[in-house]
């Protein structure tokens, strides 16, 4: 194993961290993403699942807006919403009018967060089933269908009691929707991981209906069994599939490989471990967070509208940068348009070591901020955004010292930004002073 991904070593550090050598680095560099196009394809190993056609139509895209300017951060700050939680990793709302704030813990538990309290009983606790012997592992993901408020419906992403993942739908009874049914439980996918760490475990339903699954390559340190770039594999993918009239999944008519040349669920490939991703809920444009390998962190842009089958690079790249192997002849790949690096300086501060993605900010109390991208870094809990300058070119800044270990972003229903204190069990709203 490569001692700059040592689970030991970077054991104070904990979830999600890539590296823990410091390397001096050059500046950082942002460029558009690339012209997309179908990476070399591998013949498929499985029968693909029968197709569906699209679930729900795309909305009409809001038009990009491009920005010159951030706001001034001196008048914001993160203010604690809630503490005394364990290892928060992800937040969600519901979209079903309750206000509700739904806030995993790595143990297994979801827990719920109405009118600023924290309810006394889990809405689900899965604390039996999950794996957390290594620091990566746990329940991880979670998404609810946007028809949740009818037929109750929410998908986890954990890793069991074998380390291996597993990608589950639930039910909340309508009588009782303050907790789900532990005993409705519906595994959709099983994945074998050959490591304990890089899980991804991202979950969202894109504005097309589909639910996107991320997945990491499977862990050790640089990809040692070729996960990212194979297209025989799930691990170091983004899945896209259908989750309504069909058991347990469908495969979109348009996924890129629903014909062979792949597995059929696979969306995108190139990625060591996504660690979230999501849509702009405005534009449909889907931003993804890579964790890198030991020298830089990346995050992804894919406009709506791109077509399935783009290759975001990993292990051939680390962000902008060759890392391994040389690519086959006639390879194009999705390059980032933002990283950063874990020593050099970046926008004046030392960039971190493994990046957390967030969301665009679509809220009403803070409109200054519409159109910005918030992301942020784990270990040292800045947080940063990112914006279009114009059609061609991105603009980053340092905005935040959240003073968190930041393991996840997440909105409420209002479009409302959090972020999730990892170490400190926190979770922390932005605001204006």
């Amino acid at each position: 194993m490569d001692p700059r991904n040592s689970l030991t070593a970077c054991a104070l550090l904990a979830l999600l961290l890539a590296a823990c050598a410091p390397v001096s680095l050059p500046p950082p560099q942002f460029t558009p993403s690339s012209t997309q196009v179908l990476p070399t394809t591998i013949p498929s190993t499985e029968t693909p699942v029968p197709p569906m056609p699209t679930e729900t139509a795309a909305p009409t895209a809001t038009p990009v807006t491009f920005l010159s300017a951030f706001p001034d951060p001196a008048g914001y700050a993160w203010s604690e919403i809630v503490s005394g939680l364990d290892q928060p990793v992800d937040i969600q709302n519901a979209g079903d009018g309750s206000g509700r704030l739904f806030v995993v813990e790595r143990s297994g538990r979801i827990r719920v967060l109405q009118n600023g309290q924290l309810q006394p009983l889990p809405f689900l606790d899965l604390s039996g089933r999950v794996s957390t012997t290594g620091l990566e592992q746990g329940l991880l993901g979670l998404a609810f269908h946007p028809d949740f408020v009818d037929n109750g419906f929410f998908y986890v992403n954990f890793t069991d009691a074998a380390g291996n993942t597993v990608v589950a739908r639930f039910t909340a009874p309508p009588g009782d929707p303050q907790q789900a049914d532990p005993s409705s439980e519906f595994d959709m996918l099983y994945i074998l991981q050959p490591y304990q760490n890089h899980n991804g475990g991202g979950l969202a339903f894109g504005p097309d209906g589909y639910l996107y699954i991320g997945l990491g390559d499977g862990g050790s340190g640089g990809d040692p069994l070729g996960n990212g770039q194979s297209l025989n594999t799930l691990l170091g993918k983004l899945l896209r599939i259908g989750v309504d009239n069909a058991n347990p999944y469908a495969i979109p008519a348009d996924n890129p490989y629903v014909n062979g040349g792949g597995l059929p669920e696979i969306w995108a490939s190139g990625l060591r471990n996504p660690w979230r991703f999501s849509f702009d809920p405005a534009t449909g444009d889907l931003y993804i967070a890579d964790v890198g390998q030991g020298d830089w962190e990346e995050i992804d842009f894919l406009p709506a509208g791109t077509t399935g089958g783009v290759n975001l690079g990993w292990n051939y790249y680390e962000g902008l940068h060759t890392f391994e192997g040389q690519p086959q002849d006639g390879s194009v790949f999705t390059f980032p348009v933002a990283e950063y690096p874990h020593s050099a300086l970046f926008n004046g501060q030392i960039g971190g070591c493994s990046v957390t993605g967030g969301h665009v900010y679509r809220g009403a109390a803070l409109p200054e901020w519409q159109g910005v991208y918030f992301f942020g870094d784990y270990c040292n809990g800045r947080v940063f955004g990112l914006v279009r300058s114009d059609a061609q070119n991105w603009q980053t800044a340092f905005l935040f010292e959240s003073g968190a270990s930041l393991s996840s972003f997440g909105v409420d229903e209002a479009g409302e930004l959090y972020l999730a204190d990892f170490a400190n069990g926190r979770v922390l709203r932005l605001e204006r002073r």
